[in-house]
């Protein structure tokens, strides 16, 4: 009688199809352990690429995935198709097998074989996809503000033709359309929502709400139309002695202006019976610093925000603009993505960009993470240099490629996909 235990079916990576959402749902569920409510799940499946999403299956049984979303974002010098990367897992019980290494690997080969040049997600850990290429791109700060003392500057603007307008966010749907539209060319990482993330923006069932209040909306706006609004979602409370002590939690603020932003703020800041406001991702540039007359009342604190993988650097380096003119040969190192490994001259101006591969000697050696963390704008390359990270063989071409690379306007995806 033959006692050996039959071999365990390899592991194969293939394109999920509809049918498999079933199974996608439960492991979904338990790598992140969390349950979802069928409101949920309803958002979700609005939101999946069924045929840019990736299973790992383990015989019929899906055991992991990767979700591939078509996202338009601004990037420096514009709009651009950019692929978001979203519900990476895999089940507790495939872990240490490189299933998801498979998943990555698959996917970036899929884009490289013909998708976006650049990918980009929100990372669950931040010691997962750097191994995979994936540079930390985007920062965010968090404010927990006392509303005890907070107010604005005597110098914030201010415009008497504004007036706020308290709203259902669902009948005002289409003001907060019309105000992101026009804020999302101003900033690079954020991206264009679709109906089915307006949605989810919207969503207002009770695991939305989280013990929170139903969602609130306050727009800003004069004769001609809004020009601003704010989302925000409260809970109610009261101290021992039965003071207000309710915490008021920012989702969405934007305004068209500074004065219409101002506003918004001055409104929040002021609400009756609100003793904190927690805004949970706001840029790391974000006017109120300057707006708040005691600006320490923020308490802000300091998290990551998007990751960004250049898939390909031939592709990638020309897809965006530049702050100044740059001539450099950049060695990069790149394990997980071979083709990108070795060196490419970068020659930016003005009129546009250029990248190609050639046999010159390198100005700077660095690895492919560095060009993803670097990619939005928002990150100087010295601090990489100081840490051994990456290195300058011509003197003053790292300094020459962070300036060419950097953007006035920090990056923020304002919105996890």
């Amino acid at each position: 009688m033959n006692s050996q235990p039959k071999p365990r079916p390899e592991t194969v990576i293939r394109p999920m199809d509809e049918s498999d959402w079933p199974q996608w749902v439960e492991i979904d569920q338990e790598a992140f352990v969390e349950d979802y409510s069928p409101a949920r799940v309803a958002r979700f499946k609005a939101l999946m690429e069924f045929d840019r999403t990736l299973g790992a299956y383990d015989g019929d049984r899906l055991v992991g995935s990767t979700v591939g979303l078509s996202l338009t974002m601004t990037l420096p010098g514009g709009p651009r198709p950019v692929c978001g990367v979203s519900a990476v897992c895999v089940i507790p019980s495939h872990r240490r097998r490189g299933i998801l290494s498979g998943l990555m690997r698959a996917q970036l080969e899929s884009l490289h074989e013909g998708g976006e040049p650049v990918a980009l997600l929100y990372a669950s850990e931040g010691a997962i996809y750097g191994r995979f290429g994936y540079g930390r791109a985007v920062d965010n700060l968090f404010f927990r503000i006392p509303t005890r003392g907070a107010r604005l500057a005597g110098h914030a603007p201010s415009d008497p033709s504004l007036r706020l307008r308290v709203a259902r966010p669902a009948a005002a749907r289409g003001d907060l359309e019309k105000v992101f539209e026009s804020v999302l060319p101003s900033r690079p990482g954020l991206y264009r929502r679709t109906p089915a993330a307006w949605d989810a923006v919207l969503a207002d069932d009770e695991e939305a709400r989280r013990g929170r209040s139903s969602l609130r909306c306050v727009v800003a706006e004069d004769d001609s139309g809004p020009r601003g609004y704010v989302l925000f979602r409260a809970k109610a409370g009261v101290t021992d002695h039965d003071l207000p002590d309710g915490e008021l939690r920012v989702f969405d603020l934007f305004g068209l202006d500074p004065a219409a932003y101002a506003l918004l703020w001055r409104h929040v800041l002021e609400r009756d019976l609100v003793a904190r406001v927690f805004a949970p991702s706001r840029p790391v540039d974000d006017p109120l610093m300057h707006l708040l007359a005691e600006p320490r009342l923020l308490n802000a604190g300091w998290l990551d925000d998007m990751w960004a993988r250049v898939v390909d650097v031939d592709r990638a380096l020309p897809y965006r603009a530049y702050s100044a003119p740059v001539d450099v040969v950049i060695d990069v190192t790149d394990t997980f993505c071979p083709w990108n490994a070795g060196r490419w001259r970068l020659s930016a101006d003005a009129s546009g960009a250029t990248c190609h591969r050639t046999n010159d000697p390198a100005d700077i050696e660095l690895p492919v993470s560095v060009l993803g963390a670097a990619y939005l704008g928002g990150r100087a390359l010295g601090s990489y240099e100081a840490a051994g990270i990456i290195r300058e063989t011509r003197p003053g071409a790292i300094r020459a490629l962070s300036a060419a690379m950097s953007w006035e306007t920090h990056p923020w995806g304002g919105l996890m996909f």
